[in-house]
């Protein structure tokens, strides 16, 4: 997002800091933008920029009253009351903060790091079993049917918080679930004001190695790591480390690949 966007998202997320954790906040603000989604002319008159806040707002309140928690009809005045650049942004807004809600509330129960997990073992599970990301990404496929798939694989073996991140992912709102699981692993370590780290070798780290590279990481970067390691055997010795954009690289194949460019430049 940018200019109006981006601050009046900013603001809407003081007001869910400002909001006590609850299981449903997360589900009900993405409803709304699901709402949103297939309804421009809603979509129009809760963001034009020709109508004050206050009547924008006050048409939030009739629409919704009753029918979502105090916390979220204050949350959802808050975003409707902000200016958008694009309508389309506050239900993108009110999807973000719907994650951000969901982690907030497994960070309550002193679950979050559980959750993290469960999304990066389920993420790394579907892009190994090719026919189930087919299956999840197959917009054929009714949402309902590919969410049931969803729910089937993981009932009883995953947090409730997680079950609802990973089914929201499988609708995706136009995105690939992929990306979606990222971006929810991305907000869980935002909540510890860490970063992930992909760190990609080709034997599992122990737990003593994993501690001094998370260490080593974040004396580098001045933030706390989340490491996130995959065993992959196309590594050639050493490791390979994505953070963002930047990717620090010390494999063997790596450092061979330079020297090959350096003989041959």
């Amino acid at each position: 997002m940018r200019g109006a966007s981006k601050e009046s998202l900013a603001r809407a997320e003081q007001a869910l800091a400002g909001a006590a954790p609850a299981e449903g906040l997360g589900s009900e603000l993405f409803s709304i933008a699901k709402l949103l989604d297939g309804n421009g002319a809603l979509r129009r008159a809760l963001t034009d920029p020709a109508q004050p806040g206050e009547a924008k707002v006050a048409l939030a309140g009739q629409l919704f009253g009753g029918k979502i928690s105090a916390r979220t009809q204050e949350i959802l005045s808050v975003a409707v009351d902000g200016r958008w650049v694009s309508g389309r942004d506050l239900g993108d807004a009110l999807d973000q903060l719907s994650v951000e809600a969901d982690v907030a509330y497994a960070d309550s129960r002193r679950k979050l790091d559980e959750v993290e997990d469960e999304l990066f073992r389920l993420d790394r599970v579907v892009a190994v079993e090719r026919a189930l990301a087919d299956k999840l990404g197959d917009r054929r496929i009714p949402v309902a049917h590919r969410q049931a798939l969803i729910h089937g694989l993981l009932q009883g073996k995953a947090d409730a918080t997680t079950l609802r991140l990973v089914e929201r992912a499988v609708d995706g709102r136009g995105r690939h679930f992929a990306g979606s699981m990222r971006a929810y692993q991305v907000a869980a370590a935002a909540r510890r004001n860490a970063s992930i780290a992909t760190v990609r070798v080709a034997t599992d780290l122990s737990e003593a190695e994993r501690t001094r590279l998370a260490a080593a990481l974040g004396r580098q970067y001045g933030r706390d790591i989340q490491l996130n390691v995959i065993v992959d055997p196309q590594v050639v010795g050493g490791v390979r480390v994505d953070i963002g954009d930047e990717v620090i690289d010390g494999t063997i194949a790596a450092r061979l690949d330079d020297a090959q460019r350096r003989i041959a430049g």
